[in-house]
Parts: structure tokens; sequence; C-alpha cells
């Protein structure tokens, strides 16, 4: 199996819910589930690979407080070289909603200063070569988004493949998201991105067409998937031709972080390398077994506790 690597957002997610209608102002609500956990895109992917028993690096950063220590100790040894910032740390309140739905309050927090320094003092170059290194929360990790540049220039030096998760950006898809974006993924061997990220990108209402407008900007031989949450999964992959996948039918307890734990399940796949119709298949698979179980199942064998999240 080729080496594997996330690279992004880990912060504290506070899960609240369900909540119908929306509360007026000045009033208080009683909600059945509340669930504090690991959080942020590169959080959820890493849950994921763990929770498939899949082995793994991730460079992240914490704030120098109790929610900082509490991420650390979650990750054991693999946040033994996580650079702690003077900020807090980055805190979510996601207040789910019964047709599965979620809204977000998130701090600043610690995520703008992660930077490219803090990338390189944990993960080994060498080790990862040949392997793949996704890359997320584009539009919150202020210091690193700035040294793009340079992580591609590293990336390339140890024939490491990024695949690219943005996010949505806090300021919507400006001109100058998307000038940025399609810059970012020039550099890319892998875009993920779900089907609004991908038609807006693209300017086209069709996911097949958008995905083939975002792979004119990419170098030859990229893979673009479209994430399509409840309708599955497409891609287009080397050879230009689309591929397309359904979501199995499920009963959704909440779709938190679905698109980041599709992103692991797809690349632990093309990792083994499987075939793109059966990558497509395992992120989807993982992806729906997660948001429609409490606690969080994967459908994998997990790892011990000592290489474990």
């Amino acid at each position: 199996m080729r080496p594997l690597a996330v690279i992004g957002n880990v912060n504290i997610d506070l899960i609240l819910g369900p909540a119908a209608p929306w509360p007026k102002a000045g009033t208080e609500i009683i909600v059945d589930h509340d669930e504090l956990r690991v959080g942020g895109a590169a959080g959820n992917s890493a849950l994921a690979w763990n929770g498939l028993g899949v082995e793994f690096e991730i460079a992240a950063n914490v704030g120098n407080d109790q929610f900082g220590r509490w991420l650390s100790e979650a990750f054991a040894k693999r946040s033994a070289k996580w650079p702690v910032r003077a900020e807090q740390t980055t805190l979510s309140v996601g207040i789910t909603h019964p047709d599965g739905e979620r809204t977000f309050f998130t701090t600043r927090g610690h995520l703008p200063r992660f930077s490219l320094a803090d990338v390189l003092a944990v993960l080994d170059g060498a080790k990862l070569s040949g392997g793949y290194a996704l890359l997320c929360g584009s539009f919150l990790t202020d210091d690193l988004t700035r040294q793009y540049d340079a992580f591609f220039d590293w990336a390339d030096r140890h024939q490491i493949a990024v695949a690219l998760d943005t996010g949505w950006p806090l300021d919507g898809w400006t001109r100058d998201n998307c000038d940025a974006t399609r810059r970012w993924l020039s550099r890319c061997a892998i875009a993920l991105l779900n089907e609004v990220e991908s038609t807006t990108l693209a300017g086209l209402d069709d996911p097949v067409e958008a995905a083939a407008e975002i792979r004119s900007h990419m170098p030859d031989g990229a893979i673009v998937v479209v994430k399509r949450g409840p309708d599955g999964a497409l891609a287009i992959g080397a050879d230009g031709q689309s591929i397309s996948v359904m979501a199995p039918s499920v009963k959704v307890v909440d779709t938190i972080g679905a698109g980041d734990v599709f992103n692991a399940g797809f690349l632990a796949a093309l990792a083994q390398e499987k075939s793109l119709a059966d990558c497509l298949a395992a992120g989807t698979e993982v992806a729906s077994r997660a948001i429609s179980t409490l606690p969080r199942n994967y459908g994998g064998q997990s790892m011990s506790e000592e290489t474990a999240p």
C-alpha cells in the first residue's frame, strides 16, 4: 500500500441537536444529542483512516489551551511533533437539524497560524515518496496557504501526489478564490470537491461538464472527483472518461464531515491501486456508514490504541 498523509485543519467540534425550527433569539431549547469530538477536514479524514485500520501520518497544529491538549492526546504519538500556537484552539459548534443538515459557528483560533514549517516538522518526504498527501482546509490555514507553491515544490521533489479538498471559502467563491483554486489545482494530481463547489468553480451546471472543465486546468493524468451526497459520486480519470457510482440508501444521523470521510475511503482504496470505480465505491460506502451510525462506524478494523487517534 502506498503511503498516506493528511495535512490541514484539526479542531474541536461540539455537536448539538437536532434543532427545529431555529429557536427565537433570547430563548432556550433542549436537544437530544451532544458530542464533543475531533473535527476539521483533516481530523475527520484521519479518524476515518484510523477506523479503517489504515496506516497514515497527519500534519497539524493546536492551540495553547485545554482543547489543544485534548486534541494532541486524541492523536497519541502522531501528534508528538505538532506545534503548539499561542492562540486558543479553533472551536466549531455544529447544530444539527432533523433533515441531517447542520449549521456551524466557528472561531478563528489557531488554524490561521498553521504553516509550512509546521508541516515539515511532522512529515518525512522520503517516507511519503510515491504516496498521496490529502491537503485540506485551504481557506482556513492562512499561513500555509500563502506557502502553497513551496509546499507543492516539496511534494514534487519527493514524488508525492497531492489530493486537494479546499473546503468552502468563508467569503464564498469570489473571482479571487476561484483563480487561487485553479492555480493550486494546476499543481495537484487529484481534486476532491463536492457538487456545488465543482459547478460553482467551473461556472457550469452539469457536474460531469464541471469536472471536465476543472480537469483542464490540472496536470496530465489528473483525477477529478465530484462528491454528490445521496446521489453518490463521479470522477473523470486519467483517460478522460467519466465514471459514477450511487450511494447506498441510509437513515442519516448527521452529515458532518461526510465529504472528509469520503476522501479517506477513496484515497485508501487508491493507495491500494484499486480501480477508479472501486475507489469511488469505497468512498461512498465509508461515508454512508459514517453518517448513519452513532457512535460513528467506518466499517473497518481500528488500529491499536498505541497507533490510533
